[in-house]
């Protein structure tokens, strides 16, 4: 990677791991500095005054929000990459409007989120995380089992992407039948059927979401929705909180309409609300589908070499926008 011919500041405005020795040896390697901030994401106006103080060329953000005043507040800022996929934090238009490149690292935890969702589809079938309750509590009772053979079943997968695609293969090797929905449906797809939104949830035992958050995704799983699928199913998500509207969830367990729900993401989240906590067919993990050791690692590295390719006036691996007339270096005025 060639060297920028100036130096930059680069801040790192969070992170969710316990340091950013991965990052600084990245960027100081290339002779850049890293600030880096709370390792909790911090509020926008916090990470507005940040930006404000310490002007960067490049901004590293986990899930800490880069609102347009964020973006506007460094004369230089010539990029923002996203430490994981998703870009709902980021005030994407804004920065392409100020010539800001976006990026993305998209393929870092293909394997670790398709086998989060599929090991909640076993831990649901299998009833594992019930039987594990059930006998910590001190009831031990085979006879009252009600678990269910998954090559029997119709799993149904929203999002047809990287992470869709790798579900749909590690399902197909149950033997269950895999339906699938997306907006871009691919002109071949094996192993899979390929169908409307409407007719896969009205045909799925379990539902799985792979979408990302986007204005027309938002509580694409509502009480209309919820209310469509087959009864006595599961609901998965292990993309964006967001895409679910959980109080329709909770009265969905609450009727038996649904008969689980699996969810790694929550739109309130850090906070769990009261009524989910309560459903004995919930099954809760804290944001964590993406992370193994090995992808942890490989998201903070390849992050950071998008910043240091961007500022040594490289294209961007994984852009996620066309800025308009982008900066030309990290002192550039603008």
């Amino acid at each position: 990677m060639t060297p920028p011919s100036r130096p930059g500041t680069v801040l790192l405005t969070d992170y969710a791991w316990p340091d950013d020795t991965v990052e600084r040896s990245v960027i100081e390697e290339a002779g850049h500095t890293l600030v880096t901030g709370p390792a909790d994401p911090a509020s926008a106006e916090e990470i507005e005054k940040l930006v404000a103080e310490h002007r960067p060329a490049g901004i590293l953000t986990c899930w800490a929000p880069v609102s347009a005043t964020a973006i506007g507040s460094s004369p230089g800022l010539r990029i923002v990459a996203r430490l994981g996929v998703g870009l709902d934090n980021i005030a994407v238009d804004a920065a392409t409007e100020r010539g800001v490149w976006v990026t993305n690292v998209p393929d870092y935890c293909v394997e670790e989120v398709s086998d989060h969702a599929v090991g909640m589809v076993l831990a649901w079938t299998r009833g594992l995380a019930v039987s594990d309750r059930e006998v910590r509590a001190g009831r031990w009772n085979p006879a009252g089992a009600r678990l269910r053979r998954l090559s029997e079943l119709t799993c149904g997968v929203v999002g047809y992407g990287r992470i869709g695609r790798a579900t749909v293969r590690k399902l197909g090797a149950f033997g269950c039948r895999v339906l699938a929905h997306d907006p871009y449906p691919p002109k071949e797809a094996r192993g899979v059927e390929m169908v409307g939104l409407e007719e896969l949830l009205s045909r799925s035992d379990a539902v799985i979401l792979h979408v990302p958050l986007t204005p027309a995704t938002h509580h694409i799983i509502d009480a209309d929705t919820l209310a469509s699928m087959r009864p006595g199913g599961l609901l998965v998500n292990v993309s964006r909180g967001g895409l679910v509207d959980t109080d329709a969830v909770v009265k969905a367990l609450d009727t038996g309409h649904l008969d689980g729900a699996a969810f790694d993401v929550l739109e309130s989240e850090p906070h769990v609300p009261a009524g989910l906590l309560r459903q004995p067919g919930a099954l809760l993990t804290p944001h964590i589908a993406f992370s193994s050791d090995a992808s942890v690692t490989e998201l903070r590295r390849r992050a950071a070499q998008e910043v240091v390719r961007i500022l040594a006036d490289e294209p961007p691996a994984h852009a996620c926008n066309t800025p308009r007339n982008p900066p030309t270096g990290p002192g550039d005025p603008r």
